[in-house]
């Protein structure tokens, strides 16, 4: 039973000390409107998603699932070995067609249910990492109405009372546009959460394009050029906020954990 179920179910008084992520939302007048969206994710079954989250940890095969998203007309060992080496690609692939996601194609393999993008799917796999490794309440591309600030929430979670959200990005940090981060700080913004992390899934540095596009955009917003730290190799804190933004190595759940453990921690000094 997740634990939002068990919070409804149970004591009363259990669940005023430790409300539901819904109730949490509401309490700052925002009301979900749709959440967990499971037409666009590349796994769909219960046995999928089980057999695929181990999987996701490993960069080599996020690489490698972006790249069979785009072939939308089929690909070859060779159009989606970019990342992993050619042996490995191919037991990706095996392990794909296992999980009855791809088929044999006249140009190799296909997708059997095309998806747009590996968004959503990405989206779900982080929403994953905190209910199972760190035990927080998430709900994944959220939407709102009658908020002033558009588009959706990636991922918000349950921090016993506080709120997270993240922000997640697949693209590479030379893809990322100053207006994908004047949305996300937008929505900070509005929403107020107690903590806000934006994070790109890649290995490369983020100091150079990202760190530099966050300090012009919240001069922008904001009339004050940031102080940004880092934390250690490429996660960063915007000091005097609760906002971080992190890459993905050496693995998103040690980073996230990275990020929670600072954000507790730093309460105390």
């Amino acid at each position: 039973m997740a634990r939002g179920d068990e919070i409804k179910s149970g004591d009363p008084l259990f669940r005023l000390l430790a409300p539901d992520l819904e109730v949490l939302l509401k309490r700052r007048g925002f009301r979900v409107f749709s959440k967990d969206p499971e037409e666009e994710l590349l796994f769909r079954t219960e046995q999928q998603k089980e057999r695929a989250y181990p999987m996701m940890k490993r960069y080599a095969f996020r690489i490698f699932l972006r790249d069979v998203i785009k072939h939308k007309q089929g690909f070859s060992v060779g159009d989606v070995a970019r990342y992993a080496s050619e042996r490995m690609t191919e037991h990706y692939i095996e392990f794909l067609s296992g999980l009855g996601i791809i088929e044999a194609s006249e140009s190799g393999y296909r997708l059997k249910e095309p998806v747009r993008s590996f968004g959503e799917t990405l989206v779900w796999f982080v929403a994953e990492v905190l209910k199972r490794e760190f035990s927080i309440e998430a709900y994944r591309s959220v939407k709102f109405r009658g908020r002033k600030v558009g588009g959706d929430y990636d991922i918000l979670g349950n921090l016993n009372s506080g709120i997270c959200f993240i922000e997640v990005k697949s693209s590479p940090p030379r893809q990322v546009q100053d207006v994908e981060i004047r949305a996300f700080l937008q929505r900070v913004n509005d929403l107020c959460p107690d903590l806000s992390i934006f994070l790109l899934d890649t290995h490369l540095r983020m100091k150079d394009k990202i760190v530099a596009l966050f300090e012009d955009v919240m001069m922008e917003l904001n009339s004050y050029r940031p102080e940004i730290v880092r934390l250690k190799k490429e996660l960063f804190h915007v000091l005097d906020t609760n906002v971080y933004i992190i890459n993905s190595k050496p693995g998103i759940s040690n980073n996230i954990e990275e990020v929670l453990s600072h954000y507790y921690r730093r309460r105390c000094f």
